[in-house]
């Protein structure tokens, strides 16, 4: 008997959960947010993505790996990934597993919410710290700074908030 659609997507959404971020093995696409819809169309997906950043380089890779996490399913024949920038992504799409696997992996999260002047601020992943100072806004990517807990006198990472509200 063959899967339901709604058995197959599902069963998508789970190998989903298995497509790390390249740079971040401790966050999927999904607690990313990245992942806006998944199509299904006879014995065919289309998995629509955000991309966190225009011109992020490893979109092929994110694209490679959804693809071949889904063919390993055995329930369809086509896989398709197509990325929009349309919605924007946003940090709030990032779930709470999403935050967690950030700072597991020594990156602060982006702040949920910010200052009256616009400011934001993150604490240690490491200490929880607040008393932190930023080193670069400029990070090893263009979706993250580097700074400075005064606490534990670790550098680390933090993910720049990106709010359509900005």
């Amino acid at each position: 008997m063959a899967a339901s659609e709604e058995s197959i997507k599902q069963q998508v959404f789970e190998a989903l959960m298995n497509v790390k971020d390249p740079e971040i093995d401790t966050v999927s696409i999904i607690d990313l947010g990245m992942v806006e819809e998944v199509k299904m169309n006879e014995n065919s997906v289309k998995i629509v993505l955000l991309p966190t950043f225009l011109g992020c380089p490893a979109l092929e890779i994110i694209k490679k790996n959804t693809v071949n996490a889904v063919k390993e399913l055995n329930l369809v024949d086509e896989v398709e990934v197509e990325f929009i920038f349309h919605p924007p992504w946003t940090s709030d799409r990032i779930t709470e597993e999403g935050h967690k696997g950030l700072r597991a992996f020594g990156i602060a999260p982006p702040p949920k919410h910010f200052e009256e002047d616009g400011t934001w601020h993150v604490d240690c992943p490491y200490c929880e710290s607040t008393y932190v100072t930023m080193e670069n806004i400029f990070g090893p990517t263009a979706c993250r700074s580097i700074l400075y807990c005064k606490s534990c006198k670790n550098v680390f990472e933090a993910m720049k908030p990106v709010s359509t509200l900005m």
